[in-house]
Parts: C-alpha cells; structure tokens; sequence
C-alpha cells in the first residue's frame, strides 16, 4: 500500500498542472472537489451516527441506473433505521444521482473521495457504514484496504470483467489476486464473468452469479421530453442513436457522422413527410456543442429548447443535451441505434430500447456487454452491423422497407423480460452480509 500510495502521489502531482487548467477554463473536476479530498458535510456528519449507513459507490450514469432499483428494493426491506448513501465519481452520473436519491436537506449523494488514506479514512470515520457496495467493476486498493481494517463488508455488485480488463488482469495477476481477496462477495453477472474473477485470483467462495441487474431497469415510457419529440416527428418514423461517442483518432470519424451519413443515404429518396426524425444524444456532455456544429446543416432543435412554444415546424434531427431523458426517448423510437459500438468503446446497454420492443442496431464492439448481446443475437432480438456501409442498409431495411423490424424488437423484448430476477438474488445475498437486527443501533 505504500509503494501504491507514492504512485498515486505522483500521478496526482504530475497532473496537477494539467487538472488546474482544465477547472479553471472548463470547470471540469471543480464540483465535489472539496468531497473527493475527504470532507464531509456537516448535515450527514451528524446525521450518519444514527442511523445504520450503507454506502452504495457507482461511477457514472450506467451504474447509478442499474443500482436505482436495488436502492429501492433495499429501503424497503431495511426499514427507517437504515440510511443508504451514494458516491459517484462523474459529474453526469452525480447528477442523475442527485435527482434520483438525493431527499431534501440529507445530502446522502456526494463525489467519491481520492483513493488516498486521508480522504477515505475521513468518510469512513464520519460514515461507519455497515456494508460498503461498488458496482460493476470498481476496485480501489486504499478503499478495499481501509474497509478490511475496520472490518466493514464489502460487495461487488452486478460484477464483471471486460475482455480488456480480463487481458491485462492476467498480465500482472500476482497484483491482481491480492486486491481480489480483499472484498467480502463478488455478484456475478454471468457465469463467464465468475471464471474470470476466480481464474484472476479471487476466492471461489466468495464468487456468486447473480444476474445482471441491466435486465431489472424499468424506464419510464412516458417523459416530457419524450412526448415533445414524438409531436415533432408527426407520424415520421424515429430513429434514436444513443449513447453516441467521438472518434477516437483525428483522421477517422465519429459515431454522429457515421450515422448521420447513413441515415442521409437511407432515406434520401423518400418523401420529407416519411423521412425519418433523427434524434442525437451523445454519450458525454461535453460533446454537445461538437456535434450540435455537425447538424448544423440540417432542420435542428436542442431537447433543451423544446419546452419553447415557438417550435411548430417538423425538424430533421433532435440534439438530446439533456441527461436522464434517453431511456424514456428510446420508448417512442422505431429503431435504436445503440452507441459506443462502431467505434471501439465496448458498447452500451442495448436493453435500454429492447425493453420496450424496439429493434436495436450495433456496431461490432460491444464487449462490455457480451453476455447481453450474445442472448440477443441467439434469439434475433438484435442487429449487428460491421461498418458503415452494413449501417445504412439496416437503417434502410428498418426505416424505409420495414423488413422484419417488427420481430426483431418483440425477441428482444422476449429475451428482456425471461432474464429478469438479478435484484431479488443480490438483495438476498446483500441481506446475509448485513448484522443482526438486535445488533445494529436504530
């Protein structure tokens, strides 16, 4: 742990420079500075030693959806007595958090501290929680350290381990097996990823499959965001490209010019009152304003304008810049296309739409979520296209001649609903790593 705290201490130094700069001419790593450096708020200073704390941690917008419900579900079967607070590291994903979980006044969700001792020995002093949760694939050595020392549980939920992870893992898996023995329970979300866990060096015994709590994500059908861009699209067919990211070298392109060409060349020779609505929504907002410059050409609206009564024509495109509205918006579409895949990010969730029988379009990477695309290629519930010649003839087979579009998005919402079940499982095994009633204070 020294030597892992002395590199820290470099990295940190180094990029001072660098993270100085950026808060002060963009703002970014500003917000929760104060948080990430280990203080805590006076309100849940003196709120924590009452109550029993969990402490949930989900990086980004991703982990904080897929936590929603079993937040929830675990309130409800605690009862009163018990306070469950939540730490992101991204300011997307404290902002989704904040309005999901954050009740007035309490201050439960705040910025994930440094992984230095000072900063995490601080929140785990103020905090005392009875059950430390990192979703997905989180591991912080000093944190893991800390919480061993003060013998605070600590699960791994909705676990799992990238095929990029996997391959550097095993590069340096003498490093690896010892961080993996310090949490107290791994979730699985597949049996593949409980092999990787174990072959990487976690104990077996504290390996479970539980499912991937992705499955159990109930969006809202209905938001005012949503039923805005369905009334501007007057009957045109939808088609919705989510989660979209930026090239990842200057000479090639990224995903919104990728798919903007395609969807120009797919229905090019239809009539404007058929021509498909597009509606962009880039995974990161600080790439809002790059590809509002890419649509420029074309009829445009930003979500954020939408509430402007003035808005009376049928646009081409629709620049979703808000966050927290996509999932519903995928509800209204013909046709998602699912980003983060023609580019090689690993994908996102393409259960987002699915749940809602809409037929998914991916690109070929999508390794983040391999288990997921795999049931759904196995029952034709899914699309996957290589390049973006493959694009443009699923957009125009989807869009313009309608193809088998319809059973696509009904196997996929098939497969959806029989996988469900991944929140009651790790709420279960949750529960056994908790104290006795009688043992904890109320």
């Amino acid at each position: 742990m020294a030597l892992y705290s002395l590199l820290l201490a470099a990295v940190f130094i180094l990029g001072a420079p660098y993270w100085l700069l950026r808060m002060i001419t963009s703002g970014r790593y500003r917000a929760g500075l104060a948080e990430r450096l280990g203080r805590v708020s006076p309100v849940l200073r003196s709120l924590a030693p009452s109550r029993n704390v969990i402490w949930l941690h989900a990086v980004s917008v991703g982990e904080v959806l897929a936590a929603t419900r079993l937040i929830a579900k675990l309130e409800s079967s605690l009862g009163p007595g018990w306070l469950i607070v939540i730490s992101t590291t991204t300011a997307t994903g404290q902002a989704l958090a904040r309005e999901r979980f954050a009740a007035a006044g309490s201050q439960r969700v705040f910025y994930y501290p440094l992984d230095f001792a000072f900063a995490v020995r601080a929140w785990l002093r103020a905090l005392r929680p009875k059950l430390f949760i990192l979703m997905e694939s989180e591991l912080w050595p000093r944190m893991l350290s800390e919480c061993r020392r003060a013998s605070i549980p600590v699960a791994i939920v909705n676990a799992r381990v990238s095929d990029r992870s996997f391959a550097r893992g095993m590069k340096v898996r003498a490093i690896w097996s010892k961080l993996l023995d310090k949490p107290t329970l791994f979730l699985a979300q597949s049996d593949e990823d409980a092999r990787r866990l174990t072959v990487m060096g976690a104990n077996p015994a504290s390996v479970r499959v539980s499912g991937n709590l992705k499955y159990d994500i109930r969006a809202p059908r209905q938001s005012p965001i949503a039923e805005r861009i369905r009334s501007l699209a007057a009957g045109r067919p939808i088609l919705v490209a989510g989660s979209t990211h930026g090239a990842l070298k200057q000479e090639r392109l990224s995903e919104e010019e990728i798919i903007l060409r395609a969807w120009d060349r797919s229905s090019s020779s239809q009539p404007a009152e058929v021509t498909p609505l597009l509606v962009l929504a880039p995974r990161h907002p600080q790439r809002f304003a790059e590809v509002e410059s890419l649509i420029a050409k074309y009829s445009y609206v930003k979500a954020t304008g939408l509430t402007d009564t003035a808005i009376t024509s049928s646009p081409d495109v629709v620049l979703l810049d808000t966050i927290g509205d996509l999932a519903s918006v995928y509800s209204i579409a013909n046709v998602a296309f699912v980003g983060g895949s023609l580019v090689p990010r690993g994908g996102h969730n393409p259960l987002e739409p699915a749940q809602f029988g809409v037929p998914v379009v991916m690109g070929p990477s999508y390794e983040n979520f391999r288990d997921i695309v795999a049931l759904l290629k196995a029952e034709q519930g899914i699309i996957l296209v290589e390049n973006t010649t493959g694009l443009e003839a699923a957009l125009s087979d989807c869009l313009v001649h309608r193809g088998n579009v319809g059973d696509v998005g009904r196997q996929g919402q098939a497969v959806f609903e029989q996988q469900q079940g991944a929140t009651a499982r790790t709420l279960e095994a949750l529960t056994e790593l908790l104290p006795n009633r009688s043992e904890a204070h109320t």
